[in-house]
């Protein structure tokens, strides 16, 4: 949640407060309107703006002073106590005495630092430091109201900490070759016309992100079979379409928790789209998603970077937006989200119940632990635990579960429910028993889905379980409880395949990631007009108007469970598809490498 690389594409008034003490009053942002528009739109401003770049790039490795400056839309902190000078802080430096500054104000983060879901290595190796130029691109302004006391928020930095003293952004894994590398690629993104389906950004993507940013998104458990599986579980359903049909107008609105809207899929939940796209993260989702013909349904996570007042207010009045909640141990912490989710106006609660832990994502673990690029003093420490298994170097996975209430079960849905007004929807089912009982307790619908393939390798795609589902509930009588599906989808025709078997909305999270990393809220809204296209063409071909009329008698679903047959090659989704690397050797010491060349 807290230290991830920050990516340095891009630079507004936001990303600038992490630069500290440069000077420079020029706002640089990022546009890509229409074709080929980051080149014409830049042209003016391209050597400052590359200028800008390289400084971000730089920072890390550099001596430009870095200070902090409390941010406008921050944290609730009170300025009337007793300034603490940077001395004071910097006594506090150890893992049983950790005070950080963050924006200019000091925190206490010794009982925090256990329980952080990025592990407590990071924050304890930077104990006395001031951490905002870390902090700031991924976190959303209110994660410090939510998560640490009020008695550990001690009171405003006097003047600045002294810059060895003050952590610089980093990236893991980047060498200066790779940044200069991705900005020139990033002068060369193709125009938006040229994008043609959403490989195309998930492409893009794979070339211009930070190491860390590519392997965070695009990484799943283990062996990542259940991850591929999802996608590849589409190419056992085939069509069997209608002829002869009065096709020239195809309707694709239809309702999601008794509203109506404009397209069958929406933007499902996904932590820190500030890694790819550092300036507005969430925000340009939501704007991608109401400023087209077609609005779409955004889900906004608990860990997004940024607050769930910031996405409203990036966005239209008129949008739909849900809120997905993971259970926190402190309970209060979750009245006090559901209220503020109630109070902006989103208009469902998606609860996540397949992380209890954090999978075993070794994309993601491998960048961190073979970056060259991370602070020295987490190697030091690490070093300095002697080889002895603390849990610290496992990254996020132990410590997810303190921040996620391992507990959590069937009887606490029960008392979420009583909470709030808002429909209930279970996130992460992967069997027919759950979602018969999710229906059976009062919920308002499920999301089949196994978090992307990102937690329990070898599950069962979610259109399988899909599939089994849905007869079963028809034989129930729960034919109005929504069923979602999420996981692998990529095209029009998956959405229309999902629909066919009863699904009620169908989500995509990475794809939107990618296009939103790559070109902003403009390739957000390219990724809805393509996939909305695509579900339009597919009605159209099978011979259907509305989504009202698609059914299981549209398509053949006798090999879906025949996994080991041979598919036809997705040979686009090969493309994009990177296989985890496996361990390698370090490089020699300087005394090895003298010896070999005596």
């Amino acid at each position: 949640m807290w230290f991830r690389s920050k990516p340095i594409w891009k630079l507004s008034e936001v990303t600038a407060r992490s630069l500290r003490g440069i000077n420079t009053k020029r706002s640089f942002t990022w546009n890509s309107k229409g074709s080929n528009a980051f080149v014409r739109s830049s042209i003016l401003k391209k050597r400052s703006m590359a200028t800008a770049l390289l400084v971000t790039a730089v920072a890390a490795a550099s001596s430009v002073k870095l200070s902090s400056r409390p941010l406008d839309n921050g944290p609730k902190v009170d300025m009337s106590k007793p300034a603490i000078s940077p001395d004071e802080v910097a006594k506090h430096n150890s893992p049983d005495d950790c005070w950080v500054v963050i924006d200019g104000y000091v925190y206490d983060l010794t009982e925090f630092a256990p329980v952080h879901p990025g592990g407590p290595t990071v924050i304890k190796s930077n104990a006395g430091k001031d951490v905002s130029a870390i902090f700031d691109p991924l976190h959303a302004p209110d994660v410090i109201e939510k998560f640490i006391d009020l008695s550990k928020r001690l009171g405003p930095l006097e003047g600045d900490m002294p810059k060895e003293l003050v952590c610089a952004p980093f990236t893991p894994g980047e060498t200066p070759d790779d940044v200069q590398r991705k900005l020139k690629l990033r002068a060369r993104l193709p125009p938006l016309d040229a994008i043609t389906n959403l490989y195309d950004f998930e492409f893009l993507a794979s070339q211009v992100l930070t190491k860390q940013a590519w392997a965070y998104y695009s990484s799943g458990a283990d062996d990542e079979i259940t991850m591929r599986e999802n996608h590849f579980a589409y190419h056992r359903i085939f069509f069997k379409p209608k002829v002869l049909v009065n096709v020239a107008e195809v309707d694709t609105k239809t309702e999601m928790l008794g509203a109506p809207v404009d397209v069958p899929f929406y933007v499902t939940a996904t932590a820190l789209c500030k890694l790819g796209n550092p300036a507005e993260g969430e925000k340009d989702i939501a704007r991608g998603c109401g400023s087209g013909e077609k609005k779409v349904p955004q889900m906004v996570s608990t860990l997004a970077s940024c607050s769930l007042e910031e996405v409203v207010n990036a966005g239209k009045e008129d949008q739909i937006r849900w809120f997905q909640l993971y259970m926190n141990e402190d309970r209060s912490v979750v009245d006090q989200m559901i209220s503020s989710a109630e109070k902006l106006g989103y208009k469902g609660i998606f609860v996540t119940v397949d992380a209890p832990g954090l999978g075993n994502r070794e994309k993601d673990t491998k960048v961190k632990c073979s970056s060259q690029a991370g602070p020295l003093s987490v190697k030091k420490k690490e070093k300095e635990d002697k080889g002895k298994d603390n849990g610290e170097s496992s990254g996020a996975s132990k410590y997810l579960s303190k921040f996620i209430d391992p507990s959590f079960d069937w009887d606490d849905l029960v008392e979420v429910k009583k909470k709030t007004k808002l429909p209930i929807v279970i996130k992460g089912v992967q069997r027919v028993e759950d979602v018969v009982k999710a229906a059976e307790v009062g919920a308002s619908g499920v999301v089949l889905s196994n978090h992307g393939g990102r937690q329990l390798d070898f599950s069962r795609s979610p259109i399988e379980v899909l599939a089994e589902a849905q007869p079963i509930l028809k034989e129930r009588n729960f034919e109005n409880f929504d069923v979602f599906v999420d996981g692998g989808i990529r095209r029009g025709t998956d959405v229309v395949k999902a629909l066919c078997l009863g699904a009620k909305g169908v989500g995509l999270g990475r794809p939107f990631l990618y296009a939103n990393s790559v070109y902003g809220k403009e390739g957000v809204q390219k990724a809805i007009d393509i996939l909305n296209f695509e579900v339009e063409m597919t009605m159209r071909l099978l011979g259907v108007t509305s989504i009202k009329q698609l059914g299981p008698e549209l398509i053949d679903t006798s090999c879906i469970k025949s996994r080991s047959v041979q598919v036809p090659r997705d040979y686009l989704y090969d493309k994009t598809y990177m296989s985890s690397d496996l361990v390698s050797f370090m490089p020699p010491q300087e005394d090895e490498a003298d010896g070999e060349n005596e």
